[in-house]
């Protein structure tokens, strides 16, 4: 059964809450919330018992909630029945009495309130159209700290039904937050914005809706790091005083995101056999040229193993190995290896989209480039999952290649294709990652995922902020979270706050549900006294409100400079820094 409520129970109810507990003393009287109440046959409300504390003389009196210490009963309980805890469900057409009673500070006391019950309605759990969760946004301000959410249900004859205990509650960050699948109670984790879910199936195979909000942590450890991946994870070279280039993806145990480690400070790359090839930095290759941080020349031939280490601040350490074989044969030039990123997406609706980058590996400056609008894309189930692609001769290179959508449940193999001769030499370099949209149905307390009707606008687009190379000193990107929390991505050796070099950084921010529209994110390349090359073509110039330009200068040549990105629901877009 579900509550219907009015919105001034439901004011009342977040004004009590928090001050809910034992009472230490005996009340001086007691009130019923609400003091009436109308409900169909099989609809129900939630009643709330307060006390006045104080005894008049020794301390200022306070009011507190004593729902659980009262004794409930319904003068009628045909009618409606009530529970120990104050939950009353109307029974039948008709009116009965309910009261709450407590040995209170002069005697017993009781209050009293009415409850009219009409015939059937549509109020009940078969009828919900939406949810609002509330409030929309809650902030705490340190790990362990709690929360409370509500979820509100709009049913067709436009009434309000308290969801808050039949809803599934679901976290999209638990590095963030955790909360009570059934009770609506958050529980910070560490820093950071969090998406909370409500989420509710109509019984009798209704449909499902689903409500969100926003619950922020302002502080907790910042930047400890859980996983190192190395990409690429293997790397062929020529003796001949060919390099490579070794990128270091680090996972943060706070957000969950993934940041370009490559160039920290507390990074160590090793190779297991110098002899056969050397890893930088601090290393001089056979040439007599340093090496950068995760860059490796060969010096015979053989196989390596290259290692990075990463140390967090507290002294613990993550790493992770690749392979390194080294060659006599002549240098193949320039391209030397081709990644997709991310390696996978998975994601929860039917025609939910994922963005793919694809990075090239480049024995010549600079080394790292995008090359995701000239591969050519392909997909092992194209009916199912079918990318979007261009290719080295495709005239139109602003197209959004490398995004894939999904319009049936399973997986599909994606692969990124150079054949380009003027980067390959007539071979053909290829990478690949994975697609998914698993099939799960939803439950009343189980969030479903990828079933027939489930073409709702998703609940978050990523944002993806690459460093195409040609500045790898001091570049710093910074962007707000959805709820304006600063610095949610912080990318590169410019950084204050991470200290960290690097190329890559990825980002979540909730899309619109419910109806379309777009989730706008100002980027900032901040002022770091080194040229600016500009911005990829989705991400438009714009002012630091995000305001577009529309004559030049886009651009100065120290900054800061501002771009915009346009989300549009679920679609997974890119920001290229040059």
């Amino acid at each position: 059964m579900l509550n219907r409520i009015s919105p001034r129970a439901l004011l009342l109810i977040a004004l009590v809450a928090p001050i809910a507990g034992c009472t230490k003393q005996l009340v001086d009287s007691i009130a019923i919330a609400p003091s009436a109440q109308s409900l169909a046959v099989g609809q129900s409300v939630q009643f709330q018992a307060e006390g006045l504390v104080g005894h008049g003389n020794n301390h200022p009196p306070t009011t507190e909630n004593i729902t659980s210490q009262v004794s409930w009963a319904s003068s009628v309980p045909a009618v409606a029945t009530i529970t120990s805890g104050g939950y009353a469900t109307a029974q039948a057409p008709g009116s009965t009495t309910i009261s709450a009673t407590i040995k209170g500070f002069t005697g017993v006391l009781t209050a009293y309130a009415t409850l009219t019950v009409t015939g059937s309605g549509t109020g009940t759990t078969s009828g919900v159209t939406s949810i609002a969760v509330i409030p929309g946004t809650q902030a705490v301000q340190a790990p362990g700290d709690t929360a409370q959410f509500i979820a509100i249900g709009n049913t067709a004859d436009g009434t309000t039904v308290d969801l808050t205990g039949a809803v599934a509650w679901s976290s999209s960050s638990v590095q963030i937050a955790t909360i009570g699948v059934s009770s609506g109670l958050a529980q910070a984790v560490g820093q950071g914005s969090d998406t909370i879910t409500a989420l509710y199936t109509n019984p009798g195979g209704g449909s499902t809706v689903t409500g969100t909000a926003t619950f922020v942590v302002s502080q907790g450890t910042n930047e400890q790091y859980t996983a190192v991946t190395i990409i690429p994870n293997s790397q062929s070279l020529s003796a001949s005083g060919q390099t490579g280039q070794f990128i270091a993806l680090a996972t943060s145990g706070t957000t969950g995101l993934q940041e370009d480690v490559t160039n920290s400070p507390n990074i160590t790359w090793s190779s297991s056999i110098p002899s056969i090839a050397v890893v930088g930095a601090n290393e001089v290759g056979p040439g007599g040229t340093p090496l950068s941080s995760g860059q490796a020349e060969g010096v015979s031939a053989g196989s390596s193993t290259i290692t990075a280490e990463l140390a967090n601040v507290d002294g613990t350490v993550v790493s992770n190995t690749a392979s390194l074989t080294i060659t006599n044969t002549p240098a193949p030039e320039p391209l030397l290896s081709l990644t997709i990123i991310p390696s996978a997406i998975t994601v929860g609706n039917l025609q939910d989209t994922g963005q793919f980058l694809a990075i090239g590996t480049f024995s010549s400056a600079p080394t790292v480039r995008d090359l995701t609008n000239s591969v050519t894309w392909l997909s092992s189930a194209p009916s199912v999952f079918p990318v979007l692609s261009n290719g080295y001769n495709n005239p139109n290179p602003g197209a959004d290649a490398g995004v894939v959508t999904a319009y049936g449940t399973g997986s599909a193999t994606i692969i990124a294709e150079e054949l380009d001769p003027t980067l390959t030499n007539g071979s053909i370099q290829t990478a690949t990652a994975a697609f998914n949209c698993p099939l799960i149905l939803p439950t009343a307390t189980t969030a479903g995922s990828c079933y027939p009707g489930s073409q709702a606008y998703a609940l978050l687009s990523t944002l993806t902020v690459y460093n195409e190379g040609l500045n790898t000193t001091n570049w710093l990107v910074t962007a707000s979270s959805a709820t304006g929390t600063p610095d949610v991505v912080h990318c590169g050796p410019g950084s204050a706050l991470n200290g960290f070099g690097g190329s890559v950084c990825v980002a979540n921010y909730p899309s619109p549900t419910g109806t379309s529209g777009t989730v706008s994110v100002v980027l900032e390349a901040q002022s770091t006294g080194a040229q600016f090359g500009g911005w990829s073509y989705n991400c438009l110039p714009s002012d630091s409100a995000g305001n577009l330009l529309t004559a030049p200068p886009y651009y100065s040549a120290t900054g800061p400079n501002y771009c915009v990105v346009f989300m549009t629901d679920n679609e997974t877009v890119g920001a290229i820094f040059n």
